[in-house]
Parts: structure tokens; sequence; C-alpha cells
């Protein structure tokens, strides 16, 4: 028996191989994946250190989807370089989905404008699933100082520091970080002169402003709420557009005056770039049907967050505004790190 030639042979297997898939709808392998995903379990990546608000919604959400992605979610804090390392391993998985990071304002909006060479597109790099929580800063004071120099709003504060040029000054996370921005921000919509004074993090910040080493500091809500509440700061404004909940008698930095201020903290979940849109559609669900969960939704009300889950698409959206709105804060700042 004469054997064919092996090239007419991968001939006949692959015009067979085609003729099956004509057969197919389109799109069947990208839904049979989404129908199967997921088979095992899911890694996802807290790129800072272990205990802040991002970590602890994290471990918090992946408890709950555990039960309609019926796999374990597996949280592993990867931090370093202000986010860039846990972002960039997740920027680099294979586009399957069963990578998963809690990015964030700096990851994905700042970091692309104060890293000269950061390791990943915030965009092409990333398949937005859905924002967790969007968090106000807001601006608080020394209480101390304030009582003594009759500072009882935002408005009395800026007449001091233009009275008073380079006396003031406020204490941040560190250079670039989102007190800082907000701090530069102020100072180039209000047209004033305040010194700023970096610490290696928030809570060194915290402590500096409530022992009057600073006098002011842009703190996330969360972190401020409690000393707030117990009359060892002074809240003078929030720094997004609409008035927090948890904060309702405190008006926004542009009802105190200054225009075109509209910053706050937010975080949510992404997978690689190039995922599958059934499967980044399923994660979407399994998230936004957590955030639902009346727990879940006290916490995030308990750190100041009332923003909505939302679709890939609309949160896709929402990070390219964002990574366009910090272009422009971080230039006015003049913040960059190599």
């Amino acid at each position: 028996m004469t054997k064919a030639p092996r090239s007419a042979l991968r001939r006949t297997l692959l015009q067979g191989a085609v003729a099956l898939a004509a057969t197919l709808p389109f799109g069947a392998p990208a839904l049979a994946q989404a129908t199967d995903f997921p088979t095992k379990p899911i890694r996802f990546v807290v790129p800072y250190p272990p205990g802040g608000p991002l970590d602890t919604m994290a471990r918090m959400l992946a408890e709950k989807v555990r039960g309609s992605l019926g796999q374990p979610v597996i949280v592993e804090n990867r931090s370093g370089a202000g986010g860039n390392i846990g972002a960039d391993l997740v920027a680099k998985a294979p586009a399957d989905g069963y990578t998963l990071v809690m990015g964030a304002v700096a990851t994905h909006a700042i970091n692309p404008w104060l890293f000269a060479n950061l390791p990943y597109d915030p965009v092409k790099d990333f398949a937005p699933v859905t924002i967790v929580a969007s968090v106000p800063n807001v601006l608080v004071m020394n209480v101390e100082f304030a009582e003594k120099n009759k500072i009882a709003t935002l408005a009395d504060l800026i007449d001091y520091a233009k009275k008073n040029p380079g006396k003031l000054n406020y204490g941040s996370g560190g250079n670039g970080s989102a007190g800082h921005l907000s701090g530069e921000l102020l100072k180039a919509r209000a047209g004033i002169n305040v010194e700023h004074i970096p610490y290696q993090g928030a809570a060194p910040a915290q402590l500096a402003l409530l022992s009057g080493q600073s006098d002011f500091m842009f703190d996330n809500l969360a972190a401020s709420a409690p000393l707030i509440k117990d009359g060892k700061v002074k809240a003078l404004a929030v720094t997004t557009a609409k008035r927090s909940s948890l904060l309702a008698d405190v008006p926004t930095v542009e009802e105190s005056g200054v225009k075109g201020f509209d910053l706050g903290t937010w975080f949510g979940v992404f997978t690689t770039g190039g995922t599958p849109a059934p499967v980044v559609a399923k994660l979407n669900k399994a998230y936004s049907d957590a955030m639902q969960q009346a727990d879940v939704k006290q916490r995030l009300l308990t750190m100041g967050s009332e923003a909505p889950p939302m679709t890939s698409e609309a949160f896709a959206e929402f990070v390219k505004g964002e990574k366009a709105k910090y272009q422009e804060i971080v230039k006015i700042s003049g913040a960059s790190l190599n």
C-alpha cells in the first residue's frame, strides 16, 4: 500500500479542522472558556502591605466570591514601588482571568505620570472588572493650631496662608502620594504658598499632625473619621465633588471657594489585558454581587465609600478619565520618581 505524502496528509487534516470550525458558532471557544471558568484557584494580588483598606476589602471579597465562582480566591500581598510591583505581575500574567489585582488610583492613574519608567501600560495591559470603593480625602488641621489662629473653615486657612506666606506646612505620606498631590493642587488653585513635609507613609504623617509637627494634611477619610469624631483633628473640607455621608456637615473644597478640585482615593478589581470578555463578565458579576451583600455594603460605608459597582466597560472609561486628570495634577505638583 502506497503511503500518502506528509504534506498531503497535513493539508487534509487542516481542511478537516477548518470545516469543523465552520460548524461552530462565532465566539464558541471564548464562550466555552467562560462556561468552564474557573476550574482552578484564582490568585488575587494586593500591591500593598497587609492590613490596609485595599487588603482588608480584597480578603473580604475573596471569601464572598468563592461561593459564586466555585473556586478559592487566594489573596497575595506583593508590595513595593508604589504598587507597581504587584500591578506589573498581573499585567504580565496569562490572559485567562486567573490572576487579579486590586488596582488603585495610584497604580492606574497617578503612577503613569509619576514614574519615568513604568513597567506596564495601565490601560492596554489590564482588563478592568469593577470598581470596589471610592473614598474622599479630607483636609484636617491640628486642633490647637486651628483654635489659636481662629481657623474654622478652609476660607480661613487660605486667608491665613495669604497673610503669612511660607509659614504654614502640610504633611503627606510621601512625594507623589494622594495627600501630596491634593496639597499641591490646593496651592495652585488657591494661590497660596505653604511648605510640604513628606513622611514615610500616611500613618507617620498623621502622627506628625497630632503632635503639632505639621499644621494640616489631606488624609484618607476612613483613617481620619475616628480622629474627627473624637475632636483630635479639625475637618475643614472633603476633596471630592460631593459631600460624604460620613461628614455631611463638612463642605467640599469646591464649595469652600476653590474651583476645579475633585480628588479621591479609589480602588477596584482588574485582570490581565486580553482576557476573553465572557470571563471578565463572569468576574464582574461575581464581584458586583458580592458588593451588594449587606455586610460588605456596611463595611464600604464605614470607609466612606458610596460607589456602586460598575460594568467592566464603565470602569474602563472611568480609569481612562482618571489617568487623563492626574496628568495635569502630577505636573502641577512637580513630583516625579525614577
